[in-house]
């Protein structure tokens, strides 16, 4: 992969008229107050031309600051600009987050970007297009309704036209944004809806420059750096001179306990590494807590206690009650490309191309770690190899950042290894739930109790002691204190509170400030184990009500969009109240509503169990979903399949593994994932489209459903409820024996 394109406001000018990309992020106080709220990012950044832009030359460009992490969403854009502004889809290009080109929209996560930046680029084109409608009829001196748009152009009644490119020479679009659109009505949609196949994937399948790991400049350097042994281990010695003359060594960088070699070619940088890990000697101090003892390390951790929810009436109580403890492990990202990134430092100004899911944070812990202005700082987003959350990402750019400060006008390329994604980056963290519940005569749920025991899910990146480098230097970054995420959206407490209608109901949230792992965001945060939770305690109370699980959900849901999914799911699944299904086979059920705000999901399962070994594997998978008005039902698809093959992995396989000193999952044998001949041999999903309701994340959606559906499966096929992940092999055999 080349260096990507570089545009800046005097290219574009020189060019001759255009729109020009700019950003106003904030209007006056007054102003503020009275406005009403502008639709999705645009809120932040109100400018259209800050997310449309249209050249003389006739060239479309549409900008969003989020990070395509393998989404899709760069095709949904891409096709949202081009149904609005009614040109061929092919006839623009969407730009992806870059501090010097595309607005801050923050990170890209928790299934935000249809819905805060999708949102702006709808409205931003309806506006765009209305605005370029009303200067050809000023021109053509013919009403605006009597006018028609198609292939990027205007056309009047008598067949004259004016390009979009001749209409915005006086850059009429750097105007803001209004509250409301003029959006089309879906029913005349021809790019929004249709399948249109995803624009990032022909370079992924035939072996194209696709990713980070990619890049090659021209004069690029490699560099590899030598992690820690452990945590809070410092380093004590580390004679580098033989290693400062092995063949194609460049130079080693050293600040206090960042340490890293770089050379000509990559092979040369990983040899040195290897030299340069043996020479340092290190003094190691971290205890870690016993790991079998995981639950009850968590609990009896200082924690901060909330109660997030409270529901009273004192007329309903129970008659059968049931309680139940469900524990997570912390699980890595898994990352199947370990992180990259690339750094050129050239005239005080520092380039990172990196696959951060936040260009504008990770920018200014990077300004700040090497103590440099923001504004001499760009960071440039491109795809990474199968990254999503915060994984080394972030990292990898800081050690990118600082290893080029010392290599002025070389690029430089950080590559991590293998072991070394495995054992430093943030894990998703470990949780405990504890559930108890109890049933009137009739059976329904007359009073639930929810406790959840987690950290933040987030230590992202926004000052320098998030960055691994900077807490390594000689002049080190203390990490910041975790915080808990505001509900509505949670981190921890993500999905505690049921989307259930219950008459009595308390949801605890105990936050814990300090983990003994390295943790932060791993996708649907605190959701994935909750939604395990709530969903397999149902299906254990509707098995104490002697009710059929998906009628019992039923039972409890007042939300009619949930319900049309819960009854599709099962509809499709060909689901009925006491089916037998074949010897050593279960059905399961699961469903929820990302953060009780996001798209709705509902998924039934098939499982087979093999009783001689306890391997479990997931035989097939019907999901039903509703993330609102469809843009690309390909991309809707995509997401809810890859969540499904990704939450089997999480629930059947994984966990970081770690004795008192050390973390030891640092590959695929100690840290096993799902493998090809355990994917399902079928994944169905169908999408209940909203025409003309707004745009519902999907990305993050079906984690914990399928988590659950699985469990409760398993639970079907062998009589067995397990409680806590991973659902191992070994887990589901000793349930059996017992």
């Amino acid at each position: 992969m080349t260096a990507p394109v570089v545009l800046d406001r005097r290219s574009v000018l020189a060019g001759g008229g255009a729109l020009i990309v700019s950003f106003s992020l904030r209007r006056a106080a007054a102003q503020e107050q009275k406005d009403p709220e502008l639709p999705g990012s645009l809120a932040k950044t109100p400018n259209l031309d800050s997310w449309i832009r249209i050249d003389a030359d006739g060239q479309i460009t549409a900008f969003t600051g989020k990070a395509e992490l393998g989404q899709g969403f760069r095709t949904a854009f891409q096709q949202i600009a081009a149904e609005q502004l009614d040109i061929p889809f092919d006839a623009l290009k969407v730009i992806t987050a870059d501090t010097k080109l595309t607005a801050n929209e923050g990170y890209t996560s928790g299934s935000h970007s249809m819905q805060d930046s999708g949102t702006a680029i709808l409205h931003a084109a309806a506006q765009a297009h209305a605005l370029l409608v009303a200067e050809a009829a000023k021109r053509f001196e013919v009403p605006p309704d009597k006018l028609r748009t198609e292939n990027a152009a205007v056309i009047a009644p008598d067949g004259r036209r004016l390009s979009y490119g001749e209409l915005v020479a006086a850059d009429m679009l750097h105007v803001q944004a209004q509250p409301t659109s003029g959006l089309k009505d879906p029913a005349s949609f021809k790019v929004m809806g249709q399948p249109v196949p995803r624009v990032d994937i022909p370079a992924k399948v035939t072996g194209g420059a696709a990713y980070v790991q990619d890049m090659r400049l021209p004069g690029m350097v490699h560099a590899r750096v030598v992690r820690p042994p452990s945590y809070g281990a410092q380093l004590a010695e580390c004679d580098t001179a033989a290693i400062e003359k092995m063949p194609g060594v460049i130079g080693i960088v050293r600040d206090g306990n960042f340490l890293a070699v770089v050379a000509e070619k990559e092979f040369s940088a990983v040899k040195a590494m290897h030299a340069l890990s043996a020479a340092a000697k290190w003094r190691e101090s971290t205890k870690l807590p016993n790991q079998q003892d995981l639950a009850n390390v968590l609990t009896a951790l200082p924690s901060q206690d909330f109660a997030i929810f409270q529901r009273n009436d004192p007329s309903v109580s129970g008659v059968r009650s049931l309680e139940a403890t469900y524990t997570r492990p912390y699980q890595s990202h898994g990352s199947i490309g370990p992180s990259c990134a690339v750094a050129q430092f050239v005239d005080g100004a520092m380039t990172v191309w990196t696959h951060t899911q936040g260009v504008y944070p990770d920018r200014q812990a990077i300004a700040e770690m090497l103590g440099m202005p923001q504004s001499s700082v760009r960071l440039i987003h491109v795809e990474g190899s199968g990254c999503y959350g915060h994984n080394g990402a972030d990292d990898a750019a800081a050690d990118a950042a600082l290893i080029a400060r010392a290599l002025p006008g070389r690029p430089v390329r950080v590559q991590w290894m293998r072991e070394q994604e495995h054992g430093w980056e943030p894990y998703g963290p470990a949780m405990v739930t504890k559930l108890s519940a109890s049933l009137d005569g009739s059976g329904k749920i007359a009073d639930w109790n929810f406790a959840v025991w987690s950290n933040t899910h987030s230590m992202r990146p926004g000052g320098a002691g998030s960055l691994l480098a900077a807490q390594h230097m000689a002049r080190s970054f203390a990490v910041p204190a975790p915080k808990p995420l505001p509900l509505p959206e949670g981190g921890g407490d993500r999905n505690a509170i049921p989307i259930y209608n219950f008459p009595n109901a308390h949801v605890m949230h105990h936050f814990i400030p300090a983990m003994p792992l390295r943790i932060s965001a791993m996708r649907a945060l605190g959701a994935y184990h909750n939604v395990f939770s709530i969903e397999s305690f149902m299906d254990e109370l509707a098995g104490l009500a002697g009710t059929d699980p998906v009628a019992f959900r039923l039972n409890h849901l007042d939300d009619a969009r949930g319900r049309a999914v819960v009854e599709k799911a099962a509809g499709e699944f060909g689901w009925m109240h006491g089916q037998k299904p074949p010897q050593n086979r279960g059905y399961g059920f699961a469903f929820a509503r990302y953060k009780n705000l996001a798209a709705y999901c509902a998924i039934a399962t098939e499982v087979e169990v093999d009783p001689e070994t306890g391997r479990a594997r997931l035989v097939r998978a019907v999901a039903a979903v509703d993330a609102g008005q469809v843009v690309n039902p390909d991309g809707i698809t995509n997401q809810i399949e890859g969540a499904i093959v990704q939450s089997v992995s999480w629930t059947l396989y994984e966990s970081v593994t770690f004795d008192q000193a050390r973390i030891t999952s640092i590959d695929w044998q100690t840290y096993p994932i799902l493998r090809f001949d355990a994917v399902p041999d079928s994944i169905a999903v169908h999408i209940i489209n909203r025409p003309g309701q707004p745009f519902l994340g999907s990305g993050e959606t079906g984690q914990g459903p399928a988590a659950a559906s699985l469990a409760n499966a398993i639970a079907h096929a062998t009589g067995k409820r397990l409680r806590d992940l991973p659902l191992s092999r070994k887990r589901i055999k000793d349930a059996i024996d017992a």
